[in-house]
């Protein structure tokens, strides 16, 4: 990284004060160099024919920053739409960054006395509904772990971290950083998550029977971590990610729209359609700062609207007609009557 001292230090801030992770860090410190360079840019501090990519953030003065003004921070936001051509979730996420650090600048360290992105409108994001699997492709990738040709240790050890998955909607950093001491009692699970926050997750049933099945085939090693690699070391994030991957792929399911996250998607989903779970409990159990992010799960599918329609009591309440073909062989029965009776006249 390049060393700024303003930088660094509201880096350093957001790690070991506000608890955040090395890639939420990481991600700022991209974000601000874009908007350092674009400042620079901007406001004529650098001659035209340097490079975006070749500006330099590490000589930012806290004058240069607090002479930014709203106009520049819109003027931004439009680089980023115009220029970059990325979403508005992505500008949305860019400019949280940048509004973060100036509030760090302004209202923690003091060293500038204007906040240009206070009150700023935001970029408007798009709702999307979340991805994830039905309940019959859930046990269809379960059944295909459980009858893969794997060794004992590899098939136990990959089915019961999905199954962990599907059940408990953990994050992969939190499944991937699981010790055999945080489990409790055998049905309770201590993970650490975003902003280093721990919470308590209940397990279920399969998923007790689903760690036990492992542990009897886990090496025996120094390691305190639960799930272990070949070589017997903790699992890296990407090692379970290639490692669902690959079961996803086997169960024919399309690798391009699943994910591990996207199984964090469906224990969430799962637990909200079948389990009747209210939005507090279901916010506790994946562990999300705002009620707004847990929102996303709360959509309805086509089968539910449909259930939804036929449980009003007027559902089935219908105009009393009468048949068509009764009705026309009505209007004939009588017309023969009427000619009988004219002919005995």
């Amino acid at each position: 990284m390049i060393k700024s001292n303003l930088i660094d230090d509201f880096l350093d801030y957001m790690k070991s004060t506000k608890g955040s992770s090395e890639n939420t860090v990481k991600e700022y410190y991209y974000d601000l160099r874009m908007f350092i360079r674009f400042i620079k840019k901007r406001k004529g501090i650098v001659s035209d024919d340097v490079k975006f990519d070749d500006i330099t953030v590490e000589d930012i003065e806290p004058e240069t920053l607090g002479e930014v003004t709203k106009q520049d921070i819109y003027a931004y936001n439009s680089y980023l739409e115009r220029t970059r051509k990325i979403s508005n979730r992505s500008k949305f996420r860019k400019l949280s960054s940048v509004r973060s650090f100036y509030n760090y600048l302004f209202s923690k360290i003091d060293v500038i006395r204007y906040n240009p992105v206070q009150d700023i409108d935001m970029p408007k994001i798009e709702k999307t509904l979340p991805v994830y699997l039905t309940l019959d492709e859930c046990i269809a990738l379960l059944d295909t772990i459980e009858k893969s040709k794997e060794k004992e240790v590899y098939k136990t050890r990959d089915y019961a971290i999905v199954t962990l998955f599907l059940n408990c909607g953990m994050r992969l950093s939190e499944l991937s950083n699981i010790n055999l001491e945080h489990i409790k009692d055998k049905n309770k699970l201590t993970v650490l998550g975003k902003g280093k926050k721990e919470r308590t997750i209940y397990l279920t049933q399969s998923c007790v029977d689903a760690i036990d099945g492992y542990l009897k085939f886990r090496p025996e090693v120094k390691s305190n971590a639960l799930f272990l690699s070949m070589r017997q070391k903790r699992m890296s994030n990407r090692s379970i990610q290639h490692m669902i991957e690959k079961h996803l792929k086997n169960t024919g399911l399309d690798t391009s729209k699943y994910s591990v996250h996207k199984l964090r998607h469906t224990a969430a989903t799962l637990m909200y359609e079948y389990g009747n779970a209210d939005i507090r409990s279901l916010q506790e159990i994946l562990g999300h700062e705002s009620v707004n992010t847990t929102e996303i799960y709360t959509h309805v599918n086509d089968d539910q609207l449909r259930k939804m329609v036929k449980s009003n009591p007027l559902s089935n309440i219908t105009m009393k007609t009468e048949n068509k073909d009764e009705k026309d062989s009505q209007n004939n029965l009588s017309k023969d009557k009427s000619n009988f009776k004219t002919r005995e006249n």
